[in-house]
């Protein structure tokens, strides 16, 4: 079951057919312009060809059952005989304590298989799987999707390639699946297209304390010793979080898989990160970054309500209620409006740090650029280097057409030059939207950063629940650092939930809404994310969404 692929695609999880047009900006003296694009799938112009793969019958093995335990058993580790490292379903039928021993897959060349996704979902009807796309203008797409056929009463899984015309910009969702569940809530499965690069997956051994009937459990793999240095995880891979089959418990399960755009888990995201975050940066540093109890760092900007630049009295103020609030950095875009004199003496003051950074604008994308060279220089001035954990060039540069890649990687490596010989030895990076890293020759970016990031908003996909965005954000993250191979820790720059704005899907703006969801992403990963932001941005133009001035977090963090 092996395909020869041309250009690499990936099926994701969401909710039906939507062409919600995703165009928003920051805007301040053109300094802010952003745009949220979180799960491109399919490039325009690019026609994906694939071999249509047929996958057994039920599209995978049914769960096998563990046996409970009541001490850890010694785990061992065997050769697989399975071609591809899907996650090993494993089902507890009773409470205890169980043990899974370590389990390894060796890929010798790249394998797509129609893999499986489970999905535990409440009474009802349900659109889920399909392609996910965005694009900026009318186009046409081609797009390889998972999905199932019955033939003489037997279902098997199978790959297709569709044509569809997308007439307007927007985010389309092609070819889901709808399902119909009835009675009580249950867990079905959803086809994936599952790409894996050659290398060693491992499975490793897992001990779990169950305490209520009929638990699955998913036993995910990671990668290791790879012959190929470009990737070292599956394009899409299945959620590894236990999933009850019975009881109230399933229905929070459902939120949170199938809100999912792509179901990698916030276990396997961490493993990967915590596995090179020993690695040195390429500057000399070592990039021990991230925070405790859930709150590393919010974002900030030294603006006014009409959105001219606010007194260092006024920005003392709003950073002491930061640190107050337990966050230990605070983000910042760029220089001007004395930015780094006058919340670096904040955060001196307050105990905290600073993530820094150079925006890059239409005025040029390269050091000769004097709204660039101004910000390098500045930062050059100022050199508290004591306050500063991390350097950002570029802000959704990519997405945004200020940079091609290769002008990108020039500048940081540029950047990371002149800011070394003054004495910085810190990491270094950009951010983008993960349809920017995917679909953009990205990975020539791995060579002069030290962490990987990207900024991902749940709120922006039309499936998530803000229950569930924590979920989400670790998906996105997880498929941002597969495109560096996993060699690099990951880190996501901004994410959030606005308070007010219009419904996509099921993503709804709110207080409320608000609350649960960083809630959600806190508690899956809050030391790894940049929170958005402080507080509400009213300087900013609404938008298309009527959102983009209502991000502002202080209330929910009780700041």
């Amino acid at each position: 079951m092996k395909a020869t692929i041309l250009a690499a695609a990936s099926a994701v999880l969401a909710g039906g057919v939507s062409a919600a047009r995703h165009n928003h900006r920051h805007v301040h003296e053109e300094l802010f312009r952003r745009g949220y694009n979180e799960s491109e799938t399919c490039v325009p112009g690019c026609t994906t060809i694939w071999s249509t793969i047929t996958g057994p019958a039920g599209l995978y093995t049914p769960p096998a059952t563990a046996t409970p335990t009541t001490t850890p058993v010694a785990p061992t580790t065997s050769q697989a005989p399975a071609t591809v490292p899907t996650p090993v379903a494993q089902t507890c039928p009773t409470p205890g304590t169980y043990t899974f021993p370590a389990t390894t897959v060796v890929v010798t060349e790249t394998t797509t298989v129609c893999a499986a996704s489970t999905t535990a979902v409440p009474t009802g009807t349900h659109t889920l799987g399909g392609v996910t796309t965005v694009v900026t203008t009318a186009t046409t797409v081609v797009c390889p999707y998972a999905t199932t056929e019955t033939k003489s009463g037997v279902v098997t899984s199978v790959i297709k390639t569709t044509t569809y015309v997308c007439p307007e910009a927007g985010t389309y969702t092609i070819a889901p699946i709808t399902t119909t569940v009835t009675g009580k809530a249950t867990t079905v499965v959803v086809p994936v297209v599952t790409t894996y690069c050659p290398g060693t997956y491992t499975a490793p051994a897992h001990v779990t304390t169950i305490t209520e009937t009929d638990v699955v459990v998913y036993c995910p793999f990671t990668a290791q010793a790879l012959s190929s240095s470009t990737s070292s995880a599956p394009v899409a891979a299945n959620t590894t979080t236990a999933v009850p089959t019975s009881s109230a418990a399933a229905t929070t399960a459902a939120a949170a898989a199938a809100s999912s755009s792509v179901s990698v888990s916030a276990a396997n995201t961490t493993q990967s990160a915590s596995a090179s975050q020993s690695s040195a940066s390429s500057s000399g540093g070592s990039p021990q970054l991230g925070g405790s109890d859930g709150k590393w760092a919010i974002t900030y900007t030294p603006y006014t309500t009409t959105g001219d630049c606010k007194a260092a009295d006024a920005v003392a103020q709003d950073i002491q209620a930061i640190a107050a609030a337990g966050f230990k950095s605070v983000r910042v875009y760029s220089t001007d409006c004395d930015t780094l004199p006058n919340v670096g003496a904040a955060c001196k003051a307050a105990g905290i740090k600073m993530i820094i950074g150079i925006f890059i604008g239409e005025v040029g994308c390269d050091n000769a650029s004097p709204h660039v060279a101004d910000q390098i220089a500045a930062i050059k001035a100022w050199a508290k280097w004591d306050l500063v954990e991390l350097v950002v060039v570029g802000n959704e540069a990519i997405f945004n057409n200020f940079c091609s890649v290769t002008e990108l990687k020039d500048l940081i490596a540029t950047v990371k030059t002149q800011l070394t010989s003054v004495g910085y030895s810190g990491p270094f990076t950009t951010t983008d939207v993960v349809s920017a890293w995917i679909g953009s020759g990205m990975t020539d970016i791995c060579s002069v950063i030290d962490v990987v990031a990207c900024n991902a908003h749940a709120y922006f996909n039309a499936a998530t629940l803000p229950a569930a965005a924590g979920a989400f954000v670790a998906g996105q993250l997880a498929l941002v650092e597969a495109i560096c191979g996993f060699s690099k820790p990951g880190y996501v720059m901004e994410t959030g939930w606005p308070t007010a704005g219009e419904c996509y899907g099921e993503a709804c703006a709110g207080q409320s809404e608000q609350a649960e969801a960083l809630s959600s992403i806190k508690s899956a990963m809050g030391d790894k994310v940049v929170f958005f932001s402080f507080t509400d941005d009213e300087w900013k133009q609404p938008g298309a969404c009527g959102c983009e001035q209502h991000w502002g977090a202080a209330k929910a963090f009780g700041a």
